[in-house]
């Protein structure tokens, strides 16, 4: 009997072994942690990185460890090329998250395609899930959706008549492009439209125009990085005394850190994030969005930002259709195309053959204002 229990005991411990022994899930990011879009990758790396670990520590995706791979873009497409390339040829992935913006992630997907490898971005633009690509998912709301969510304010508001000023980069271009024709669609006029370069230090030029423009009852500006902080300071120091509304790519204490007191009043759209707190009981994504924020910032003792809570959401949907259909990259893929009621930072996620977003904005966009250096619900 003894030797009989032993051996049964012995077997189990055998098992668990191979379990624990199992092929790990090999998971590359792509991540702009230094650079012009730093403010994006740094805090999406600290994220992959301490929830990896968490994942792992708790005995991994059914007793799999995550294996992460990741690389630093600094928001250049060439070198997401170059790294997306490394991570399927020669790290050998079974899925992608990023790149963090919209230029980098354009670049890398015809080579997702052709391997057959899954890629969830972070990134915002449209044309990263329009048309559906068969490997190609984002998790994060698009250009268009926060161009809606924006003109919406502006209407209640009775705003019909606006400038835009531009970022001439992939996200800004993307945005741009939405917003004129959700405009067109919502009776909105653009009176003015103007845009600036990466490198551009000072924006007074573009917004001098607008200034003198008649009519224009308020300044929408596409763009992210430093680029709207500065507009941001230019708009103030010009003194347009019209409301400036921002896009969801400053939803970061940097853009506050930058823009300084010029950000007071600013409008914008956020996933919800970096209010927390304030979101009503009945949002379903409040508590994910808590618990994040809390262990955020005790972890790494900074501000949260939304774009962290980009990558948690990437992780755990990749997590989520490796449990649920294998961790092959074709059945990471089909996990991700049947991901349901899938709560995240960013909203609640239902994906389809279709719709390879599924974001739901009513859940997961909220409209902001900067009031005394700090996030608040807008008015």
């Amino acid at each position: 009997m003894k030797k009989t229990l032993f051996g049964f005991f012995a077997l189990v411990m055998f098992l668990g072994g191979l379990v624990m022994a199992a092929e790990p899930i090999k998971i590359g990011a792509l991540v702009a942690a230094t650079g012009p879009a730093s403010f994006l990758g740094d805090p999406e790396l600290r994220t992959l990185k301490h929830y990896v670990k968490k994942i792992n520590d708790e005995g991994g995706v059914d007793g799999r460890r995550i294996d992460l791979v990741a690389y630093d873009t600094g928001a250049n497409p060439k070198k997401a090329v170059t790294f997306a390339k490394r991570l399927i040829f020669k790290d050998k992935v079974a899925a992608i998250i990023g790149p963090s913006t919209t230029g980098e992630t354009m670049a890398i997907i015809p080579i997702v395609q052709k391997a057959k490898i899954p890629l969830l971005s972070m990134a915002g633009g449209v044309p990263i899930v329009e048309p559906v690509k068969k490997w190609v998912f984002k998790i994060v709301a698009t250009d268009r959706m926060a161009c809606e969510k924006i003109m919406e304010d502006m209407k209640n508001k009775g705003l019909t008549k606006i400038a835009m000023i531009s970022g001439s980069g992939g996200f800004g271009k993307s945005m741009r492009k939405q917003c004129k024709m959700v405009a067109e669609k919502m009776g909105i006029d653009i009176l003015a439209d103007e845009t600036y370069g990466k490198k551009d230090t000072d924006m007074s030029a573009q917004l001098l125009k607008i200034k003198n423009t008649p009519g224009v009852q308020a300044v929408l500006n596409p763009g992210f990085g430093q680029g709207p902080a500065i507009v941001t300071k230019n708009f103030k120091q010009l003194g347009l005394n019209v409301p400036l509304y921002e896009s969801h790519g400053v939803a970061s204490k940097k853009y506050i850190e930058i823009a300084g007191k010029s950000a007071e009043g600013v409008r914008l759209v956020s996933p919800p994030v970096v209010v927390a707190e304030k979101l009503l009981d009945s949002n379903p994504v409040k508590k994910v969005c808590v618990d994040y924020k809390k262990e955020y910032e005790s972890t790494f003792k900074s501000p949260v930002s939304s774009f962290g809570g980009h990558a948690y959401d990437a992780l755990y949907a990749i997590a989520d259709a490796a449990k649920r259909k294998g961790i092959t990259p074709s059945q990471i893929r089909d996990g991700l195309e049947s991901l349901h009621n899938f709560v995240g930072i960013d909203g609640v996620v239902n994906m389809s053959p279709t719709n390879h977003l599924g974001l739901d904005t009513k859940s997961g966009m909220v409209l902001l204002q900067i009031k005394n250096g700090n996030w608040a619900l807008a008015e």
